[in-house]
């Protein structure tokens, strides 16, 4: 059933299950955080590019971690599920903040193993490329498509893709053809890196022997 949300918009896209930081020093958000605080109230982050989009992300706040004199803070949230704004409203009633209307999007999280295995062996081959392969390794067994969405070098539209999408299984398809296409760029790059290496150096060769 639709209800009042207040907003956060910010220009980046956050997955459910996500923990992100935030300075916050606007009045607006001030008055949000506190109104979060004292209501045990949640919010959501939009993305906002030229305008307000219409899914974002449901945010719990977790704590806040410091307080400044000029009434800014750090605090720590977590992403909970993802939502369509209805209506949007440039401020909640009788609030300095933003508000929607928003319905929750219902998420199909079944993966499919097969393609869950060919996910892990193109992850593989990218960190291997990047020399990242200590993140491969702090991944769980049991990773869902969200944990990898702000390490795959996506752009924030294909991270908001990403979001938009309903089920395990199509954020999976996302995410293994984006690799398809840019692992074969990435290896090329590298073969020609290596080869470059070779080129205006003195090279130590033993000649054949006649």
């Amino acid at each position: 059933m639709p209800r009042l949300l207040p907003l956060f918009p910010l220009n980046l896209v956050v997955f459910p299950g996500e923990k992100l930081n935030l300075h916050i020093f606007e009045p607006r958000y001030r008055q949000l955080v506190q109104d979060c605080l004292g209501e045990s109230l949640t919010f959501g982050i939009p993305l906002y590019t030229d305008q307000v989009r219409e899914l974002g992300t449901e945010m719990r706040l977790l704590s806040i971690e410091k307080t400044y004199p000029t009434g800014e803070m750090d605090i720590r949230t977590e992403a909970l599920g993802v939502f369509r704004i209805r209506e949007f409203f440039r401020q909640a009633p009788g609030k300095l903040y933003a508000a929607g209307t928003i319905e929750p999007i219902i998420d199909d999280p079944a993966p499919d193993a097969d393609l869950h295995r060919r996910i892990q062996g193109y992850l593989r081959q990218l960190y291997d490329v990047l020399g990242l392969r200590q993140l491969l390794q702090k991944l769980p067994a049991d990773y869902r498509t969200y944990d990898l969405g702000h390490h795959l070098g996506l752009s924030t539209e294909q991270e908001y893709q990403l979001l938009s999408a309903t089920s395990e299984l199509e954020r999976q398809e996302l995410i293994a053809e984006h690799l398809e296409q840019v692992l074969p760029v990435l290896l090329e790059t590298e073969r020609l890196k290596d080869r470059s290496r070779l080129n205006g150096h003195f090279k130590n060769l033993t000649p054949p022997n006649f």
